[in-house]
């Protein structure tokens, strides 16, 4: 059977819940990206899965004595003082690293105005990049959460590992309604702390979220971790999230009770404007203080086309 054709504007339909199927298809997608262009200043996605470590980036390989032009930083002292005879460390470049998807999917990604719901285009986004590290060799795990707890699937270099984690999406996605639970804000902040718990030094981590609950413990969290890995945030957002809809009186439902709304009062509509604003700079401040890049999500594009856009070599080098 032939495998389909695929563009940078691979087709998704979106909708308020995941597709499995699609899930699995975006491995497509990714292999096509990555053929658009081997240049690293060019492939899309050669910011996120080629960013500079902040470590050294290479694997203790063994000892051997020192010879005139060896760095004297890898000199062995221990050994040194043992044998008393120089010896100097040899390392060897990481051939694979460890990227942990971190994936949303609480109460408030259960939203959106355009072509997918938030907890969508997280998904999709999170298997698009999943698909993406494991073609570069990379291994791939991840933690799916919400306020009703998380589930790990531990980095592998396989296809297996990859599935396991979509459909870990796809389940927690499957288990959204307008009834979730909305009393706890610490959801962001326990996955973070078991990322923190699980991951490597060195490791890739990418964080897909609407930070609405970057608390103070989660922002805590957030810096232990990019002092050794290489962090990522992905922020999602509605298009409704950012402006009211025009002027006009609207009936609203949570599924249960019924209101209407008048968006014609200019004052609410900055006051609206505004609080989603400020919500942001917060973010990005956050991200800006920790010196990770921070790259922004929209419901209303389509997903292969906004991160060819976004996840590129220049935008993070600059970041």
């Amino acid at each position: 059977m032939a495998k389909p054709k695929v563009t940078n504007t691979f087709k998704l339909k979106g909708g308020a819940y995941t597709d499995i199927r699609e899930l699995i298809q975006l491995r497509y997608a990714a292999r096509g990206m990555d053929l658009l262009q081997a240049n690293k200043t060019r492939n899309p996605l050669s910011g996120l899965l080629s960013s500079k470590f902040r470590g050294r980036g290479i694997d203790f390989a063994e000892v051997r004595i020192y010879q005139p032009g060896d760095d004297v930083r890898t000199i062995d002292w221990r050994v040194t003082a043992r044998t008393q005879i120089p010896h100097t460390k040899l390392f060897q470049e990481e051939k694979e690293r460890p990227v942990l998807i971190l994936v949303d999917q609480s109460a408030s990604m259960f939203f959106g105005s355009r072509q997918a719901f938030k907890s969508v285009l997280a998904a999709e986004s999170a298997a698009l990049i999943a698909w993406t590290a494991l073609e570069r060799g990379d291994r791939v795990g991840g933690i799916v959460f919400s306020e009703n707890g998380h589930r790990e699937v531990r980095p592998r270099r396989s296809k297996t590992s990859v599935l396991h984690l979509l459909h870990e999406v796809d389940d927690y996605n499957r288990a959204l309604s307008k009834q979730a639970n909305l009393g706890t804000q610490s959801y962001l902040a326990d996955a973070l702390r078991n990322v923190r718990r699980v991951a490597k030094h060195g490791s890739t981590i990418l964080i897909i979220s609407d930070f609405l609950a970057l608390n103070e413990e989660a922002k805590i969290h957030l810096r232990q971790l990019a002092r050794q890995d290489d962090v990522i945030g992905v922020h999602i957002s509605d298009p409704l999230e950012r402006e009211l809809p025009r002027p006009d009186l609207y009936t609203i439902t949570d599924g249960n009770n019924r209101s209407r709304i008048n968006t014609s009062v200019q004052r609410h509509r900055r006051a609206y404007e505004k609080q989603y604003q400020d919500s942001l700079a917060l973010v990005r401040a956050e991200f800006k203080r920790v010196k990770s890049p921070l790259v922004e999500l929209s419901t209303n594009q389509a997903l292969v086309s906004q991160v060819s856009a976004k996840f590129n070599y220049g935008a993070f080098a600059n970041g």
